[in-house]
């Protein structure tokens, strides 16, 4: 099991290859230096492509050596997430990166069905990958960051997707918890009937390589203690893994209050294509970036 980020570092590092990602709208500081940390950290090469000005004035000011970098001109946001995901459609970049641009406009470019780059029959999902101190391991929360309000069988893959990015993260047989307000099903509140159905679907290995149980309150998800103290008999409970969160809004505030409010050690990463999407939030720090990089990489491996 990887427990913390560093180790994430080192697995990819002891691969040996270090692979080649496109950056997007890249003339932004915190991107940047997340480039040039992760170039030192030997986890990665970058094409910069944006305004390329601006980049060399970042780089510079940054005492980075522009030369160690191919710049990509590009006029405008749409233009530079086309050339990241043309890049990586040629197989000239391992996965394109999120620079200063909007999620909506990187997305559509990914997305473009000529480039062949989506499975029609996958979905997108977002994951926050998060270094949980108290308990010296990783955790991952999904969907932070895409789908809205998935359906059911959405949700299925949601978790799959989760399931398959915990494995290599070298976590056997990840423990998802199915997060809804309480622990009890009730018809009133819909999200607790769905996360049974998602509980018995794992029992019915609709979701693989796992173990699903739920409705379960995040207390309930995260503490052995208050488990216990509810009487709850759970093999997930205190000790998830995975928190699927029952929407995006939960998701999302979930994922920012950790980092805004704990400053949690945070990585984004984007599961459900045939390579990773490094897409992180324009507020995260370079850090964080830098996590997501890493995450990237191991998704490669």
């Amino acid at each position: 099991m990887l427990k913390n980020f560093d180790e994430i570092y080192a697995a990819v590092k002891s691969a040996g290859t270090k692979k080649r990602v496109a950056l997007a709208a890249a003339h932004d500081k915190d991107a940047l230096v997340s480039a040039a940390d992760a170039r030192r950290e030997g986890l990665a090469d970058f094409v910069l492509i944006g305004d390329t000005g601006a980049i060399a004035q970042i780089l510079g000011d940054m005492g980075e050596n522009v030369s160690d970098y191919e710049l990509v001109e590009s006029k405008s946001d749409a233009e530079s997430a086309a050339i990241a995901a043309s890049m990586v459609a040629e197989g000239k970049a391992d996965a394109p990166m999120k620079g200063i641009l909007h999620t909506s406009v990187f997305l559509k470019a990914i997305l473009n069905s000529q480039l062949g780059l989506i499975d029609k029959k996958a979905l997108l999902s977002q994951a926050t990958v998060l270094y949980f101190e108290k308990e010296d391991r990783m955790m991952m929360i999904t969907d932070c960051a895409i789908n809205v309000a998935p359906t059911f069988e959405e949700k299925l893959k949601i978790a799959q997707n989760a399931v398959d990015f915990c494995l290599k993260m070298q976590i056997e047989t990840p423990k998802v918890a199915v997060v809804t307000p309480l622990e009890e099903v009730k018809n009133s509140i819909p999200s607790t009937v769905e996360a049974a159905m998602l509980a018995k679907a794992g029992d019915r290995h609709q979701i693989k390589n796992c173990i699903v149980d739920g409705p379960l309150a995040l207390d309930n998800a995260l503490s052995l203690e208050a488990a216990r103290h509810k009487k709850i008999e759970s093999p997930v409970a205190g000790q998830a893994d995975i928190l699927l969160m029952p929407d995006l809004n939960a998701g999302n505030i979930l994922d920012k209050s950790l980092r805004f409010f704990a400053d949690y050690k945070t990585a984004g990463v984007v599961l459900g294509a045939r390579f990773p999407l490094i897409m992180t939030s324009r507020s995260d720090t370079a850090a964080n970036k830098l996590n997501s990089i890493a995450c990237a990489m191991l998704q490669l491996m």
